[in-house]
């Protein structure tokens, strides 16, 4: 059995990878470090300062990441800034600004960052488009999930189980490029 720290304080995002990870006898310690998000223009910044920021007192393998949601409509809004947009304005001011717009594209993307406990840092994206729903929907997820349908679905990522959305979701897709590198021999 692998051990492998996660470094966050959201047991949602906890739940998927260990349901990604199980098959692969890793055990998941979440530590909730909480590190300060650095406002910046990408995820790849954000998640390489948190990396950094932790590696300073922390010194086993760990992972952490970090994902916004891009709305097309809102030229990229709220992006890097998803988590205090969802903690200030909520879903419901997000479905507000949209009702404006017929265009309701949106891409997720996350970043996996990943420490070795050593001196080596790696990052992983994943990417998923969709569009943002007319309302509120499904009782599974969290965040932004109630409101985002991907493509090729009609549910929104709260309406899948947890297995459905890590085989399409921006998180499952970067944690499967997360996985074939910690494979490799």
């Amino acid at each position: 059995m692998k051990t492998l720290y996660f470094i966050t304080g959201n047991e949602g995002k906890v739940i998927e990878l260990q349901e990604k990870l199980k098959p692969l006898n890793y055990t998941i310690l979440q530590k909730d470090l909480g590190y300060p998000e650095l406002q910046a223009d990408t995820l790849e910044e954000v998640a390489t300062y948190g990396l950094n920021h932790v590696k300073a007192s922390f010194s086993k393998p760990f992972i952490l990441e970090d994902a916004g949601l891009f709305i097309t409509a809102l030229k990229g809004f709220p992006g890097v800034y998803s988590k205090f947009v969802y903690f200030t304005l909520g879903l419901g001011g997000i479905l507000q600004l949209m009702n404006q717009y017929k265009n309701r594209q949106a891409i997720f993307r996350s970043v996996y960052g990943y420490y070795d406990g050593k001196d080596s840092i790696h990052l992983f994206n994943g990417e998923c488009s969709g569009v943002i729903s007319q309302e509120k929907r499904g009782s599974h997820g969290f965040g932004y999930d109630p409101i985002f349908v991907p493509n090729g679905d009609v549910r929104t990522f709260a309406e899948l189980t947890i297995s459905e959305k890590n085989l399409v979701s921006h998180r499952g897709r970067a944690l499967d490029q997360l996985i074939a590198f910690l494979q490799k021999p």
